[in-house]
């Protein structure tokens, strides 16, 4: 009887790793940045810049970092564009 209760706690758990929640709009900001610049390897990197600088700034960043075709490594420059805020 334990490890039947042990097993339908350890599936409630589970099911509800996977369903994830945007509670606030900085996290909803970081996570579309780091869609479109197809890095979501460093999506909390972005989530605290966005909590920190604004959403309206981060964005305005990505996208201009967007409109330039010849970058290689669109994260890399979006960094080194929010070391001047």
């Amino acid at each position: 009887m334990d490890s039947i209760e042990k097993n339908n706690y350890l599936s409630e758990l589970n099911k509800r790793s996977q369903n994830k929640r945007v509670t606030t709009d900085y996290q909803l900001t970081g996570l579309e940045v780091a869609m479109m610049l197809r890095d979501m390897k460093h999506k909390a990197l972005y989530i605290k810049l966005a909590k920190q600088h604004g959403s309206d700034k981060i964005i305005a960043i990505a996208k201009t970092v967007l409109e330039r075709k010849d970058i290689k490594n669109p994260g890399a420059y979006f960094m080194t564009l929010t070391k001047n805020l």
